[in-house]
């Protein structure tokens, strides 16, 4: 059976164009305004949703998403409400992809196997664990792949090629190919190093890879969608989020609108990267 993450790949190649994926942390910046926004998402353009769920040490983040983290612990967001949050959102749209990106460490207390039958009941599709590398497969990779959650695998610019197969072995869903060598919210690669990085990666996966990390503008993301499966912004919607709070107005209501102005720009841009390959 074809699950909605390759269902979705299918058609955005008949429709020869790069995806876009949205990162929003649930319960930022308040449990129901996040859902908001998760609820707008495809509407305002986004082919494929991540989102987080706080943890209280995520290495691989930039301070925009600890902010977001910390907004959301505030709020009291867990990893049990983002699911509810997720099942919600199926009452209305069974299609687009939910992916939730986040660490090892809350799912070890949630229990693994809880958390893998919890997360297909309510409908999430694939899961990005940060910290847990190939060597661990054991502990989550392998039992939630048996059960139907994708399991989608972070590749960095500094992956070789001879570890790169070992990385890929077990993946699932689609590619993370991560643009830099940093954190979230991070300035950009160039366009040509990003591709070569591409054509690399496919030499050893027929998935599609999705690129993130530093894409900040609709004229980034078009760039990388040129060439990129998919293309992930993160941090610049949070910021969103975090510029309209601090206007005090009062209303985070305004946060789910600035979110969705930038996904519909965000979009525009990546719809229109391969225009030209069409009229030409």
């Amino acid at each position: 059976m074809i699950d909605r993450i390759e269902k979705r790949f299918l058609k955005l190649k008949s429709e020869n164009r790069a995806g876009l994926v949205t990162f929003t942390m649930m319960g930022d910046p308040d449990i129901e305004n996040s859902f908001d926004i998760l609820r707008g998402l495809p509407n305002a353009g986004a082919d494929i949703i991540e989102i987080g769920t706080p943890f209280t040490d995520p290495m691989a983040d930039g301070s925009i998403i600890q902010a977001a983290g910390q907004r959301a612990l505030k709020a009291g967001i867990t990893l049990k409400k983002t699911l509810e949050l997720v099942h919600r959102f199926r009452r209305d749209d069974k299609d687009t992809p939910i992916i939730l990106m986040g660490y090892f460490n809350p799912i070890y207390v949630y229990g693994v196997d809880k958390f893998i039958a919890d997360s297909k009941s309510v409908g999430l599709d694939g899961i990005i664990i940060v910290d847990l590398p190939s060597e661990e497969d054991a502990e989550l990779c392998l039992p939630a792949i048996s059960n139907g959650l994708a399991f989608i695998r972070l590749v960095a610019p500094t992956t070789n090629e001879t570890r790169l197969p070992l990385v890929l072995k077990n993946s699932s869903g689609f590619i993370y190919y991560i643009s830099i060598t940093g954190i979230t919210g991070s300035g950009g690669a160039t366009s040509i190093k990003i591709s070569e990085s591409l054509n690399k990666i496919r030499k050893y996966t027929a998935l599609p890879i999705c690129v993130g990390f530093g894409v900040k503008t609709p004229k980034q993301a078009s760039e990388v969608a040129e060439f990129a499966d998919g293309v992930v912004v993160g941090s610049a919607l949070i910021d969103c989020i975090a510029k309209s709070l601090n206007q005090n107005t009062g209303n985070n209501q305004e946060s789910v609108k600035y979110v969705h102005k930038l996904v519909a720009d965000l979009a525009t841009g990546i719809r229109n990267s391969r225009r030209k390959e069409v009229t030409s």
